[in-house]
């Protein structure tokens, strides 16, 4: 199966190195407006497949997209220090305009996958041009900072981050909403499982880990200047879902109806993309918080569209 990356700066790059590393298809072609760095790019992660799994890295151009399975879009500027995700709206949405009907003329089957930073909004916007079906399109979302979250609790707890269940919903950004009246450990919540095994656990811990999490991609891209180990990660394991059918849960972002814009909840992801939207329980707290969520993006995207 073939994943086309659009953008070899770090993310698309460090995405591809992720799944050469992992085996995650069996080839990858990366395009790129400057088409030497795709091509150095491609070379280098090649360099890199003796010492994983057998797969074809090369370079190419929009035609080299058709017969993909996944195409991400990774394509745009680069957050600056103190930028906000929604500050970048503007100049990554041009972008978006001249890339996502190249793409859809050459190949409308592939699921298209948005990396591109503010990703729900880039996400919503690529739905409206792409004009493909439902569940065809979705970006990146917050399945980084569920990541995270789930990082957090479990080094809090003394557990295995793979065995917490719990979801960053909402904006992927400043509003982002955490669900933290369904997070369990083995089907425990919290604080159950707390007073079971005597780990001290207080409001005061849970907006530290929240705060931590909200404020991760700052705190990165103030030391090195961008974020691309996370999310390329992501992106690898999305691709996966999606070419062997994983039928994963992922907080995916996707438009919904009912606010308007696309933003991120747990959605089941198999082969044909985005195979329905899980959800999860909130409080009437959290569900307050998803809405003003989805309010920040709505204008947003109204600014644009």
């Amino acid at each position: 199966m073939k994943v086309g990356i659009i953008g070899a700066g770090f993310v698309g790059a460090t995405a591809a190195f992720a799944m050469a590393m992992r085996g995650s298809c069996s080839e990858i072609v990366i395009v790129d407006a400057d088409n030497a760095k795709a091509k150095a790019q491609a070379s280098d992660i090649e360099h890199a497949v003796p010492f994983s799994f057998a797969m074809t890295v090369r370079d190419g151009d929009f035609q080299d997209l058709k017969g993909a399975k996944v195409i991400i879009i990774s394509a745009g500027v680069n957050q600056k220090p103190g930028e906000t995700r929604l500050q970048l709206l503007e100049r990554n949405a041009n972008i978006f305009r001249d890339i996502v009907p190249k793409v859809v003329a050459i190949e409308s089957n592939a699921v298209i996958v948005v990396a591109t930073n503010p990703v729900d909004i880039l996400t919503s916007l690529t739905e409206q041009l792409a004009g493909l079906p439902e569940g065809q399109v979705m970006g990146s979302g917050t399945t980084l900072d569920t990541a995270r979250f789930r990082a957090l609790i479990g080094n809090e707890l003394g557990v295995d981050p793979q065995h917490v269940h719990a979801y960053v919903i909402g904006e992927h950004g400043d509003s982002e909403v955490f669900a933290w009246s369904s997070a369990n450990v083995a089907g425990l919540s919290i604080p159950s499982f707390c007073k079971a095994r005597q780990v001290r656990w207080n409001e005061e811990i849970q907006s530290q880990i929240a705060d931590n999490v909200r404020k991760a991609a700052y705190h990165i891209i103030e030391g090195k200047g961008a974020t691309y180990y996370g999310i390329g990660a992501v992106l690898a394991r999305i691709s996966e879902a999606l070419i062997r059918n994983h039928r994963a849960v992922l907080t995916v972002s996707a438009n919904i109806p009912e606010f308007g814009v696309a933003l991120s909840l747990p959605r089941l992801v198999s082969g044909k993309g985005i195979d329905g939207l899980i959800g999860v329980q909130t409080n009437d707290e959290e569900r307050a918080a998803l809405e003003r969520s989805a309010s920040v993006l709505r204008e947003a995207l109204s600014a644009i569209s």
